[in-house]
């Protein structure tokens, strides 16, 4: 196992003490119960792994699902899956509000070649991918935004719908299923050198 992996289970594995061996937790606001996620998540936004999602910013909607289904057990990962216990039923939304309206930090992750990504808009326009992820990938309400987000994430993420990994969202499953693996590489770097935010500040 990666030496940061190591150091991140090992920071969790402090803090679920904290958290679950009193009640103090269960009371703290949204804002304390916030810092336990920059542990993995980054004070600035920027994820210490490659493998970890971007948060900040991302649509309010859907971290709340994703918190339920850690929740709940429908969607595992062995570092958010106990956190996500600590957590009350009535802080999953306030919680995924908190970080929406953060501003979605830039990862300056490199442009996909060409080749790349004519590859990977052939494979949006054949799965359809803007029916729900919209237009330029920015998402809305409980559909994530894709956009600038971590190569590696969005790779393991796609890559584990396929193999039914995760399993929280079975039409994601069908689809990617419906994608070759070459076709998933080249959207994950197409998605991640994705720049928006010029266009969502203009609001158009």
């Amino acid at each position: 196992m990666p030496a940061m992996r190591v150091k991140f289970i090992h920071a969790v594995a402090l803090l679920l003490p904290l958290a679950v061996g009193t009640n103090a937790f269960a009371a703290d606001p949204i804002e304390a119960k916030a810092k336990v996620c920059t542990t993995c998540h980054g004070e600035n936004g920027v994820p210490q792994l490659k493998t970890t999602p971007v948060i900040w910013g991302q649509n309010a909607g859907y971290m709340f699902l994703q918190l339920r289904d850690f929740q709940s057990g429908a969607r595992k990962n062995e570092l958010m899956s106990p956190i996500a216990a600590t957590l009350s039923r009535d802080d999953l939304l306030p919680l995924a509000e908190y970080f929406s309206k953060l501003k979605w930090p830039n990862l300056a992750q490199p442009e996909a070649p060409q080749d790349v990504a004519a590859k990977a808009q052939a494979a949006i326009s054949s799965v359809g991918c803007i029916g729900c992820h919209l237009d330029h990938f920015q998402g809305d309400g409980t559909t994530a935004r894709l956009a600038g987000q971590q190569h590696d994430y969005l790779l393991k993420t796609m890559t584990d719908f396929r193999s039914r990994t995760r399993a929280n969202n079975p039409g994601m499953s069908d689809l990617m299923n419906a994608t070759s693996p070459e076709d998933i590489g080249a959207l994950a770097q197409y998605l991640a050198a994705l720049q928006i935010d010029q266009y969502l500040n203009q609001g158009n």
